[in-house]
């Protein structure tokens, strides 16, 4: 276990003699011509640009993404950003006592209280054929995926049991909804939110920094989630079809847009609504940890985010956590 203070925690000025997990490394040249070390490192709480002026040439090729190494330097501010100055860097060892999980985010959320309510969720599903779909799925190693991966590899719940959040927020807002619209079918729905992300199992992979596996570029999620349900829906005798279509709409629909990686939009209720509740847990989640990672900018703001095209704004609950 890692006895360090958190990257989240330090300011400028702090001196840094850590452990960090290398996500991205590169030689870059500056204006002068002169090489540098262009670096992406973090621990389970932040993640940091840094950079090495000088004797970096031994070991560029030892710092590689996924590997974990000891850094000395200290914290600095460039353009109201933290960032790293690294003196000295390198590779750890089987001595050090350290592996790659040390590293990796995890959920706030206690983990058997919410691999509980997912199963309580499935139990309060009548229709037979939905809850052995269920059943199924989530059974075996990819079940076990399923309870560990992250929902994303940097944007939102992109963290150790991070798809289970995810999927757990969905869950209950497209509950809270069909309270408000009795025609949704629930347990449609409720399936649908639990299948919807069920590629990422394959898309995604845990065993050093988060990343996409090969199969995870080649295919996307919303496919290997449509596949792997398809094919097990085919081995259910009597699986309704139009039970089938309609589930397989919300899988196939849920990120709403063409333009967003949709193979087709919305054009159901239950779609609609896995749709929005979809959004609103993975921006909820997202900004929160946007805000939470700059809460000590003076400025009061976020970076710039291309992804939603503007800075946050930090409130007062953040900079007082």
């Amino acid at each position: 276990m890692l006895n360090q203070t958190d990257l989240i925690k330090l300011s400028k000025g702090d001196q840094v003699d850590h452990f960090l997990l290398v996500k991205k490394s590169e030689l870059k040249t500056g204006k002068t011509q002169k090489q540098y070390l262009s670096l992406e490192l973090g621990d389970r709480s932040l993640s940091l640009q840094a950079f090495m002026w000088d004797d970096f040439y031994n070991v560029f090729l030892d710092v590689k993404p996924g590997s974990i190494v000891k850094v000395k330097g200290a914290i600095e501010e460039y353009q109201n950003q933290l960032q790293l100055k690294v003196n000295k860097i390198t590779t750890a060892c089987s001595l050090d006592d350290i592996s790659i999980e040390d590293f990796l985010p995890v959920s706030k959320r206690n983990f058997e209280k919410m691999k509980n309510e997912l199963e309580d969720r499935i139990s309060n599903i009548s229709n037979k054929y939905l809850k052995q779909l269920l059943s199924e799925m989530l059974s075996g190693s990819l079940y076990e995926k399923y309870l560990k991966v992250p929902a994303g590899k940097a944007w939102h719940h992109s963290y150790i049991h991070g798809l289970l959040e995810h999927t757990l927020e969905i869950v209950a807002v497209c509950d809270l909804v069909c309270g408000f619209h009795p025609e949704a079918n629930r347990d449609l729905l409720i399936a649908g939110a639990i299948l919807h992300d069920f590629g990422k199992t394959e898309e995604l992979s845990v065993e050093s920094a988060f990343d996409y596996t090969d199969k995870g570029r080649l295919l996307g999620h919303i496919s290997i989630a449509a596949l792997l349900v398809n094919d097990k829906i085919n081995l259910i005798e009597n699986f309704p079809d139009q039970l089938k279509n309609e589930l397989m709409h919300l899988i196939l629909s849920h990120q709403g847009k063409l333009e967003q990686a949709s193979p087709v939009e919305p054009k159901t209720l239950e779609a609609i609504i896995l749709y929005q509740a979809d959004e609103l847990s993975a921006k909820a989640n997202a900004y929160k940890s946007a805000i939470a990672a700059e809460a000590k900018n003076e400025s009061g703001w976020t970076k710039f985010l291309p992804l939603i095209n503007t800075p946050l704004f930090i409130t007062d609950k953040f900079k007082n956590e």
